[in-house]
């Protein structure tokens, strides 16, 4: 019963240990930088997808034709 809860998501003392680890491996400085970079990926990402998705609707829509 246990074993499928482990499977989730962390809970709260996991990401604070999570959180120290970070700390401890890349100090303190560079989570801002780590952060804006990962940020910076999911904008490009999702820039992307929207891309594609407009490329998709615009070749249905010249099939319709």
């Amino acid at each position: 019963m246990h074993t499928i809860l482990a499977l989730g998501m962390p809970g709260g003392w996991e990401w604070i240990i999570i959180g120290l680890i970070v700390v401890v491996f890349f100090g303190a400085n560079k989570i801002p930088e780590i952060f804006r970079g990962f940020g910076k990926g999911i904008r490009e990402f999702k820039e992307a997808s929207k891309e594609i998705k407009k490329e998709i609707e615009k070749d249905s829509s010249e099939d319709k034709k």
